[in-house]
């Protein structure tokens, strides 16, 4: 049997950092709301001229740095990103082109927030049947430039960042098993309704009901925890860390108490990110393994759910 496992993380934030007394001055907000309703009390944001694939470059390079890979040796690149600096080419390709390698596959996957999930199953299985290797998969996101700051409900949330992981086949289970769902029933609850050929050209900033986003997620994040742990006869007690997507500190206490986590188990940087969308998860993976809290053969389980809706979780031995 091959499988696939993580041989290095990476991750990369712009230096613009903006605080909730920074928005205090440009929307109708308290910095205490901000951090009493979500956790968050600073993000990271993009400077005029800063593309994703900027931020995507330096945290594959992190990530193949640590994980000992040059770059030639990369079978397949994948970008999870909601925010690509072009229509096309693919901002995976135009990091192809900056890590100066040719002929490997390399294109964008679109989850929002669960990109990096979806984009770690999608790596598992290239991997799994043999046609890959050795795998790049960076979640990537310049959210900044699809806010509304005159939108308190929303600009407030997000942040700007990329994570990078750097998979590869080996013959002892890493990623153990990927759960990827979505329904798009849910779709004008989270959208930027602007795109080509809709009658909404200008129409491109998030859009979100967020009581109704918090319900679902809540519960949604509920069951995939289930789902994960039967499909593997797992208990509760098995799992050695969580690592959720970064979207709002209750979501994140809520999904640990379903796993009876303390949260000294739980991965938590929403504080100093925001929501980075699909960078939030490999953000929050690289910072735990580079702290040395995250161990070689530990337990991960990561999850995360967005916009579409879509949600799902990787279970994977560290």
């Amino acid at each position: 049997m091959i499988y696939s496992r993580i041989l290095g993380t990476g991750s990369h934030l712009p230096s613009r950092i903006v605080t909730n007394a920074d928005l205090e001055a440009i929307v109708d907000t308290t910095a205490s709301w901000i951090r009493e309703r979500t956790g968050i009390e600073k993000r990271h944001l993009v400077v005029e001229g800063e593309t994703c694939c900027d931020l995507a470059e330096v945290a594959a390079r992190n990530a193949l740095d640590a994980a000992g890979v040059r770059a030639d040796e990369l079978d397949l690149i994948l970008v999870a990103t909601t925010t690509p600096d072009q229509f096309f080419p693919s901002t995976a390709c135009l990091l192809q082109q900056r890590l100066g390698v040719r002929g490997c596959a390399a294109f964008d996957l679109q989850a929002v927030c669960t990109g990096f999930v979806y984009g770690v199953g999608v790596a598992d299985n290239f991997i799994r049947t043999g046609t890959s290797k050795r795998v790049l998969v960076v979640g990537a996101e310049t959210l900044s430039r699809i806010l509304d700051w005159s939108d308190r409900s929303t600009c407030v949330l997000f942040g700007d960042g990329a994570g990078a992981v750097v998979l590869g086949a080996d013959a002892d289970s890493g990623i153990i098993s990927t759960h990827l769902h979505a329904d798009g029933s849910y779709k004008d609850l989270l959208q930027v309704p602007g795109g080509i050929g809709n009658g909404h050209p200008d129409a491109r900033f998030i859009e979100m009901k967020g009581n109704e986003v918090f319900r679902v997620a809540v519960t949604t994040l509920g069951r995939i925890v289930d789902e994960t742990l039967d499909a593997n006869g797992l208990d509760k007690s098995d799992i050695d860390w969580l690592i959720p997507h970064q979207a709002n500190m209750r979501i994140i206490q809520a999904t640990a108490r379903k796993l009876d986590l303390p949260m000294e188990r739980v991965v938590v940087t929403v504080a100093e990110h925001g929501n980075t969308s699909a960078a939030s998860i490999p953000l929050a993976l690289d910072q735990a393994v580079r702290d040395g809290r995250i161990r070689r053969g530990e337990l991960l389980l990561m999850e995360a759910f967005g916009g579409g809706f879509t949600w799902g979780s990787v279970l994977a031995r560290f």
